[in-house]
């Protein structure tokens, strides 16, 4: 993670009135030591040192841990919840979406992964000078219909909420907010695809713990078709939905496309076997 992003994130979301950050860090072994000094510079500038920063293997469930123990330093109330590559693009106050919660009794806000990606699909780099929407002008649902993964997020949930693996749903609470958040997701930019070749790696050779294939099996389908497509997302794939996206703006047909989605994985969900860790 470069430290331009995180200096976008911080705008972005106190651009959304957001006051107080607390942040963790992981670094594996293979992470360069500039790059982590930036990293943790930039973090004390913007907004003081991290709370954590911890090292070792990716295992599957360090990302959980991390969020867990920062929720717990949170203290008790609502949080936001966002890992750094996700941009919340709340469709009205972040207050304001809370109260409506709490005037039905729902104590979480769920979005839905917009995957965010260059004009031509290339994994490229970008310039904080130029910005992410200028950069990644497309957005569309690689994600779900490519990876077969499940983009929804809860981005706000009271303190007493559980979450499972990578904040995607809580076992106990569907979200019932509409609009569904969109959840701005750069993550296609350049190096994601030697993260993803060392994730097939590690987690393959077991020096990465995991409690299924999935994670694996994403980032080699990820790897496969970028290859096939001489280095690029195709996304001129109907399927995907690729079309223009803005921040500050719900890209076209988003409440139809996105409830679709959350009530496929909703559905799944109801009918799967799978442990409430997912």
């Amino acid at each position: 993670m470069e430290p331009d992003l995180l200096r976008a994130f911080v705008q972005h979301y106190r651009g959304h009135g957001v006051r107080e950050f607390l942040f963790a860090f992981h670094f594996t072994a293979h992470a360069p030591k500039q790059r982590r000094e930036e990293l943790l510079a930039t973090c004390e500038e913007l907004v003081g040192p991290p709370v954590l920063i911890s090292q070792g293997p990716w295992h599957e469930t360090v990302h959980s841990e991390l969020r867990d123990h920062l929720r717990i330093r949170a203290g008790e109330g609502w949080h936001i919840i966002a890992d750094i590559d996700e941009f919340h693009d709340y469709p009205a106050p972040p207050e304001e979406l809370i109260a409506a919660a709490e005037a039905v009794n729902s104590p979480v806000v769920g979005g839905v992964m917009l995957d965010r990606v260059a004009a031509d699909g290339s994994i490229s780099g970008w310039h904080l000078q130029d910005g992410l929407d200028a950069s990644f002008p497309l957005g569309g649902f690689l994600t779900y219909t490519l990876l077969d993964a499940n983009p929804c997020k809860i981005v706000m949930a009271r303190s007493s909420v559980r979450l499972a693996l990578g904040s995607h749903r809580s076992p106990d609470h569907d979200p019932v907010n509409q609009p569904l958040v969109p959840v701005n997701h750069f993550k296609w930019r350049d190096g994601i695809q030697s993260d993803l070749a060392r994730r097939v790696s590690e987690h393959g050779s077991g020096a990465w713990r995991e409690n299924s294939p999935a994670i694996r099996t994403e980032a080699a389908t990820l790897l496969a078709h970028v290859e096939e497509h001489g280095g690029r997302v195709d996304i001129a794939d109907p399927r995907l939905k690729f079309r223009p996206a803005r921040l500050g703006s719900l890209p076209e047909n988003w409440h139809e496309d996105s409830t679709a989605i959350a009530d496929d994985i909703r559905q799944f969900f109801e009918n799967s076997p799978l442990p409430e860790v997912y």
